[in-house]
């Protein structure tokens, strides 16, 4: 399974392997899921949020989106559409 950071800062994969921003995950790895959300950043936030499995902070998180982006709300499947966001089992990532 990918670390949080390489997890949150996923942009694709490339067959069993993640592409993961390094840029990004360096400057905004350490940040929570709100902070995330709070700066704007609500595809990580959200991402964050499902890789932790807290449904409170996910709730936190979408209430956050909801705020900051004109979010009107909507299911989880709907965000994970929406985001691209889904727990697959990978191992090895590759950075960019």
């Amino acid at each position: 399974m990918l670390s949080r950071e390489d997890f949150v800062f996923t942009i694709g994969y490339d067959g069993p392997q993640a592409v993961v921003d390094k840029f990004a995950k360096r400057k905004y790895g350490k940040l929570t899921a709100l902070e995330l959300a709070d700066k704007g950043f609500f595809r990580a936030a959200y991402s964050s949020a499902v890789y932790s499995g807290n449904e409170a902070e996910i709730d936190l998180v979408t209430k956050a989106i909801g705020r900051l982006g004109g979010y009107s709300g909507a299911d989880l499947s709907a965000l994970n559409r929406l985001f691209g966001v889904v727990l697959v089992d990978v191992k090895r990532s590759i950075y960019i």
